[in-house]
């Protein structure tokens, strides 16, 4: 798997002229290898040359978390008083022009600019996102273990049996944490809980605010499922609930939103246009007067990290092919009032969407 993906890799960078890649902190590193760099002040970083041996220069401190994967990469520990930028320099050998990992600390970067005045960079992402935005068949497979785990969830909170009204958002939002780590998640990425006002902001910070009768409580959660290689996927679900009895003027915007990610979802399919996914939704929204309450993109890629390629939004014309996976998440938020977002993530296929959350996508009602 992890010489499949430097193969790849190799190839994109025959066809974009490019020397090197060099990966250091967040996603791509362990993609590509199977190790998780700490962000730590020493330097972590994948030297993978077009032609020749990749190797994981680490701090000496570390390499026993590293699995060497003989034939992949070899790895070449640091002591505490080497110098890590004079030995990534020294690998580099005659490269004039090199990828570095969009995360890289600037620290590093300038630094090894210092030591290779001559060396050009561009953004590693332009290799490693469009490989990363199509998932293999095991890749949908965790992602598929992910979501279902989040689903679970979600059906307890629409069935009442996650305590909201008189709890506090942080402490519903807790709960959700514990539940993600109990349903085999690893870490929790997110667990936001906005009641009432605050679910008119998409990033509301769970604080101190009691959850009381006959309002709108969304949660949108997830978290990091980990494999045997050591490589995580991300979970992401939205769902609302109602703590009362039904409110004519909620159910009705919510049957808004209901409809319009249904139809965004029917067509997210290889071949769609993001942008025509995200304008389906958008036009039946602002056709029921909720427009310029709309105030995000539909949806953003997912994997190894929680957004990634490819990104569901106006610009995007890109057709999406067989195996990318993505959030349809549209949401309408009226300041100072409510809002509501209803989110799945959802894996193009050939002939047809896959939906990976399948938990009820009505508004649950605690009446």
């Amino acid at each position: 798997m992890f010489a499949e993906r430097m193969n790849r890799a190799r190839s994109a960078m025959a066809d974009q002229g490019l020397d090197a890649v060099l990966l250091s902190v967040g996603a791509d590193l362990p993609y590509f290898t199977g190790y998780e760099a700490m962000p730590l002040e020493r330097l972590t970083m994948l030297v993978l040359p077009r032609q020749g041996e990749a190797t994981l220069v680490i701090p000496a401190l570390e390499a026993p978390r590293v699995v060497e994967r003989s034939g992949v990469f070899k790895v070449k520990p640091w002591g505490e008083t080497e110098d890590p930028i004079a030995i990534v320099a020294d690998l580099l050998g005659s490269s004039s022009n090199a990828a570095i990992g969009d995360h890289t600390w600037s620290r590093f970067t300038v630094d090894l600019l210092a030591a290779r005045p001559g060396l050009t960079f561009r953004r590693a992402s332009e290799i490693t996102s469009p490989i990363r935005a199509v998932k293999t068949a095991d890749e949908i497979q965790r992602l598929r273990t992910a979501a279902e785990a989040v689903d679970r969830i979600a059906a307890r909170l629409q069935a009442g049996e996650i305590s909201l009204v008189g709890e506090t958002e942080a402490a519903v939002s807790a709960e959700l944490g514990r539940q993600i780590i109990d349903e085999g998640h690893h870490r929790v990425n997110f667990a936001i809980v906005a009641a009432g006002e605050n679910a008119a902001s998409p990033h509301h910070e769970a604080g101190e605010r009691v959850i009381g009768e006959d309002e709108v409580v969304l949660c949108d959660f997830g978290g990091t499922w980990i494999g045997d290689d050591g490589i995580g996927y991300c979970s992401d679900i939205t769902r609302c609930v109602w703590t009362g009895a039904a409110n004519v003027e909620f159910t009705e915007l919510y049957e808004v939103l209901f409809t319009a990610q249904a139809a965004q979802v029917d067509i997210a399919k290889a071949g769609a246009i993001p942008q025509d996914v995200d304008r389906i939704g958008r036009s039946i929204i602002t056709e029921a007067g909720y427009g310029e309450y709309f105030v995000h993109r539909t949806g953003h890629g997912i994997g190894v990290e929680a957004h990634e390629d490819p990104y569901i939004v106006e610009g995007n014309t890109v057709p999406l092919v067989t195996g990318n996976a993505f959030s349809i998440e549209p949401g309408i938020y009226i300041p100072g009032k409510w809002g509501a977002r209803l989110e799945d993530i959802v894996v193009a296929g050939s002939d047809a969407p896959d939906r990976l959350n399948r938990v009820d996508h009505h508004l649950a009602v605690h009446g």
